[in-house]
């Protein structure tokens, strides 16, 4: 929250006036177009569908203060109630509907007029959480079938992951980091997008010895060898660093697989059962460690709360922030 998220939509949508930087929709710079000339057009969390008009009135609008003809009007209109799923509304009242039909109409009076680029403003967040699953599978088959630029504002970070071509985080008014789901999850080149987009365990470590594209490393729980090949952050070729691991990459050992470059010893503090999963919370000296692991045996998982365990950390999973 409050990192400008919806300032940079409101920039893009003419709404605000950047005081500095370029602004590029479809290669022309748009900061002299006045907000009703842009093609572009935007979804509100609110729907801010007008009360006193039908549903068809309200896809309609926008085309009518265009003053479109009528026939295509009618045309353009039928066509994408069609695509969203809402002509069998046409004729009800906003009052009449419920959030999910309200968000379809939004989007529909959107696309409607044929934009280049799409701005969404959390628009699933007032919905609940079936129905807002059910609208991102739907969201993301009709920007295929569309074709154009979405621009999705979210602060839900498994929102970001399931919707996204390109996702840039942000903090502060800037961009922390810019690339696809997979590249920001696994390859994250801050502390603070390792700790957005899913749960890190962070381990301070000290170089003690550089072996061509690995390092071995001094950490709270002993020497760890790292992988640098890949690692994107500039802190990989410092001295002291901050390592990260994903829990899913941690492989929870019975104690007799305590030995041996990077296992290390730990005790189960914590375990908490959801289904799938089974999180545990591990104590290594002074470090603390969370681990997932998929519940594919029927049964218990042999882990017990203060029993001794040991992980193993594989050096290709442990990645090198920046702060």
């Amino acid at each position: 929250s409050g990192c400008g998220k919806t300032t940079l939509l409101r920039i893009i949508g003419g709404l605000d006036m950047a005081v500095e930087g370029t602004l590029r929709i479809g290669g022309v710079d748009a900061r002299e177009i006045p907000a009703h000339k842009r093609p572009v057009y935007t979804v509100f969390q609110s729907y801010a569908l007008f009360p006193h008009l039908t549903v068809w009135e309200n896809v309609a609008f926008g085309l009518k203060m265009k003053r479109v003809a009528a026939a295509e009007v009618e045309r353009r209109v039928a066509a994408v109630m069609e695509m969203v799923e809402i002509a069998e509304f046409a004729g009800r009242k906003p009052a009449q509907l419920s959030g999910g039909q309200k968000q379809r109409v939004a989007l529909a009076r959107a696309i409607v007029n044929e934009p280049q680029v799409l701005l969404l403003d959390e628009p699933l967040g007032a919905l609940d959480l079936k129905l807002r699953k059910q609208l991102q599978v739907e969201l993301l088959g009709l920007q295929r079938r569309l074709g154009i630029t979405f621009i999705y504002v979210t602060h839900d970070q498994e929102e970001a992951l399931v919707m996204s071509d390109r996702i840039a985080v942000m903090r502060a008014g800037r961009i922390e980091q810019v690339g696809d789901a997979e590249a920001l999850y696994e390859r994250p080149r801050t502390r603070f997008v390792g700790q957005f987009l899913g749960s890190v365990n962070l381990i301070d470590a000290t170089v003690v010895r550089r072996d061509g594209q690995q390092a071995v490393v001094q950490t709270e729980v002993g020497e760890l060898r790292v992988d640098l090949a890949g690692q994107t952050s500039a802190a990989a070729q410092q001295e002291t660093f901050t390592l990260a691991i994903r829990p899913e990459k941690v492989t929870l050992c019975p104690p007799t697989e305590a030995t041996g470059e990077n296992r290390v010893r730990v005790r189960v503090e914590e375990l908490i059962y959801i289904g799938s999963e089974t999180h545990y919370i591990l104590r290594a000296g002074a470090q603390t460690l969370s681990v997932e692991m998929m519940n594919v045996k029927v049964g218990s998982q042999g882990f017990d709360i203060g029993q001794d365990a040991a992980v193993y950390l594989p050096p290709g999973g442990l990645i090198v922030l920046d702060d």
